[in-house]
């Protein structure tokens, strides 16, 4: 019996070692085919880099504020009996806007206006008499000081009543109409928002750093998220002579045609001051650039020579760069990069150093430094 133990134990061991040795030589032959293997070349878009010039500029974040902006309102109380405007009417300079009851001020009118006649009368006669001496100086002079008192009455209850007939203090765009027919407003009540549409202010801030730079009259483009195929032009109308002591940036105030009335009190936009003279850039297309946290990289394209076959390929190196300012479709490398050199500009996120790849620019995307839309 235990012989047959035995001899079963040994050929169940011969049988396991017979199927491991075949599996063994299948996967060295497995692993020399791969080793043996050559994967065709990918096919990639490329650009060649060069040097360029590009105009100076320093971008902000701004909001848009009125060269002339005013809530009007009431300077007395009244009822209102009359409202001649509609809400974001264009309105000129003096049009009347609201009128108040003034029943009270023309009766208190008419009453100035006869003890101011009476005064007159009793004025002219006195001085008759005067040139009779039948009166004296004393009683002529309070005459006189009468009359000055009864038309200067008259002058007040006008001034009131005038007051009660609201005008727009300058052109503009009104806002929404926050009053009604018959309301009793108070002294100081909102009536309605006026603006001046054009120009605008265009309200930033600039680091300190540049203060040196700053210029009154230096041209600014202005753009916004509302109408991102439109550039507004201005130009720096303000610099504050003071510097923030918490941010250490100095407020700066551009003045921008607005001739569409597009851009909006209140309006975040976009700010590019323009700078004097030009810089050199090495620029390359954004969509190049493999984003990641510990660095950016592109792949740039090397040619080497295939010691088997003697042909030169191009194969891909991956190299770490240091990003600058955004233009367009474009970004400046401010280091990682000579002028001259290779890469590739799309789909870098599936590529790896080593690869090697074939040039095909049919299907390349177009690139450019003010693309439409912008920010593309």
């Amino acid at each position: 019996m235990l012989k047959r133990i035995v001899i079963a134990g040994v050929g169940v061991t011969l049988l396991v070692g017979a199927i491991v040795y075949m599996k063994l030589g299948q996967f060295t032959v497995m692993g020399q085919a791969a080793t043996d293997m050559t994967f065709p070349p990918s096919t990639v878009t490329a650009v060649s880099i060069n040097e360029a010039q590009w105009e100076q500029v320093i971008p902000a974040i701004a909001s848009v504020s009125a060269v002339q902006g005013v809530t009007v309102s009431a300077e007395v109380g009244g009822r209102i009996t009359a409202i001649n405007f509609e809400s974001a009417a264009t309105v000129e300079a003096g049009q009347i806007l609201l009128l108040l009851d003034t029943t009270s001020e023309d009766s208190q009118l008419a009453s100035a206006q006869a003890a101011a006649a009476l005064a007159k009368t009793e004025l002219k006669r006195l001085r008759k008499l005067v040139k009779k001496k039948l009166t004296s100086e004393d009683t002529l002079d309070r005459a006189k000081a009468q009359v000055k008192e009864t038309l200067a009455q008259v002058g007040v209850i006008k001034a009131l009543i005038q007051k009660k007939t609201v005008r727009a203090p300058f052109s503009g765009r009104l806002g929404l109409r926050q009053v009604n027919l018959g309301q009793i407003l108070s002294v100081g009540d909102p009536i309605v928002a006026l603006q001046m549409p054009d120009p605008v202010y265009v309200d930033f801030s600039i680091p300190q750093k540049n203060l040196s730079q700053l210029q009154r009259g230096m041209k600014v483009r202005v753009t916004s998220d509302a109408t991102p195929d439109e550039v507004f032009q201005g130009e720096i109308a303000a610099i504050n002579f003071a510097v923030d002591a918490v941010t250490r940036n100095v407020q700066v105030q551009a003045l921008a045609n607005n001739p569409d009335e597009k851009l909006r009190v209140g309006m975040f936009v976009n700010v590019e001051l323009l700078l004097p003279g030009t810089r050199q850039v090495l620029p390359i297309p954004a969509t190049a650039v493999l984003y990641a946290p510990f660095g950016n990289s592109v792949f740039v394209i090397d040619k080497q020579k295939n010691e088997e076959s003697g042909e030169v390929e191009k194969v891909l190196r991956q190299q770490f760069i240091k990003l600058g300012q955004t233009r367009g479709d474009y970004v400046d490398v401010t280091d990682g990069l000579a002028s001259g050199e290779t890469i590739v500009t799309s789909g870098v996120f599936k590529l790896r150093t080593g690869m090697k790849v074939v040039i095909d620019n049919k299907l390349s995307p177009g690139y450019s430094l003010n693309p439409s839309p912008r920010d593309s």
